[in-house]
């Protein structure tokens, strides 16, 4: 098989009722398997699976591993008899001849590891999708924006990314890569349970040389965080930590200090403004995250050394060389476009 689609579901019974479908409708089962893998879900999400789509593959995993290792176990139940892994999110809707762009472009692309197709909001098909836009990008502080989404500053698609571009990283709502590869350089990294975890992995591989692209000529619609509350501790308190992670692993010894210090007083700015927003709990979610990062820094260091020693590129062109925070906030640019490079 040319590619295995693998969707993971947490108690997303709903969602595998409303989107499923179009995967199965408009995927050539002649290059594709589709793959459900169930992440201990406690509501009836196995029974829909069976009753309703019993032409799908079902991995069904004995608790819920987090979206990095429940990723992990699925995908090593899986194997690499397939070209390419697809990581979809159960809320994505794809459209006719979705899929076809991501492998032809691939196939065609051998230094390519990983693409992801455009991202728009399935919510507000008009504009590009929060989490994924036309492909990622990282600041010298570690700060995640994309093609169409500055922080939330979310631009209508009207056709300014379309050319297929090199990114920093692919969103993990759908992220295609290449079996083999995916392994060589760890798969993610399931401490990080959810959160950031692509952008570590996509770190990793432009690392060592390999490109990765948004291609797109391939368009899905994503409902990821239009219908979650803006203001979710667990998920601030994930993506704080994960966020200091994914730089201890990655950032080169000339940086990471300097980094790491500054950051501290960015992180204690953000809480404070949590704080004034009345929201406590994600103003003790980011101290919490701080805690947890200094507590388990050491169980990373030997993946920050062997990420260290496998780089093969100095700089890497698709970091943003200068602060988002200074680009948004005080020079008002809130279009990608308007950035510069």
């Amino acid at each position: 098989m040319r590619i295995s689609i693998v969707i993971l579901n947490w108690n997303g019974a709903q969602m595998l009722r409303r989107f499923l479908p179009s995967v199965l409708s408009n995927t050539p089962r002649e290059i594709a398997d589709i793959v459900v893998a169930d992440n201990g879900s406690t509501d009836d999400s196995l029974a829909v699976l069976a009753s309703e789509f019993a032409e799908v593959r079902v991995i069904t995993l004995d608790r819920n591993y987090g979206f990095a290792e429940g990723y992990n176990q699925a995908l090593r139940r899986v194997g690499e008899d397939c070209d390419y892994y697809l990581l979809l999110n159960s809320d994505v809707e794809t459209p006719e001849a979705w899929i076809q762009p991501l492998i032809q472009y691939m196939d065609d692309h051998p230094d390519v590891a990983a693409c992801q197709p455009k991202l728009r909001a399935e919510h507000t098909p008009t504009h590009f999708e929060y989490a994924g836009g036309a492909g990622g990008y990282i600041d010298c502080l570690g700060y995640p924006f994309c093609r169409g989404r500055v922080f939330d500053s979310v631009e209508p698609d009207l056709g300014q990314y379309d050319d297929v571009a090199d990114v920093f990283w692919a969103t993990g709502a759908a992220l295609m890569i290449r079996a083999k590869i995916y392994w060589e350089v760890g798969g993610l990294d399931g401490r990080f349970f959810a959160h950031q975890e692509e952008i570590d992995l996509c770190w990793r591989l432009r690392a060592r040389g390999y490109r990765i692209v948004c291609i797109p000529q391939s368009v899905v619609y994503h409902v990821g965080g239009g219908t979650l509350p803006k203001a979710n501790p667990r998920k601030t308190l994930l993506n704080f930590r994960n966020n200091l992670l994914l730089l201890y692993k990655n950032l080169p010894v000339s940086s990471l200090r300097r980094v790491l210090f500054t950051r501290f007083f960015l992180d204690s700015l953000a809480s404070l403004v949590f704080l004034l927003k009345g929201e406590v709990r994600s103003f003790r979610a980011v101290w919490q995250a701080r805690r947890e990062f200094r507590k388990i820094k050491g169980d990373f260091a030997a993946d920050r050394a062997a990420n260290l020693a496998a780089t093969k590129v100095g700089r890497i062109p698709e970091l943003y060389s200068s602060s988002i925070l200074v680009a948004y906030y005080l020079r008002g640019k809130r279009t990608f476009d308007s950035l510069g490079r």
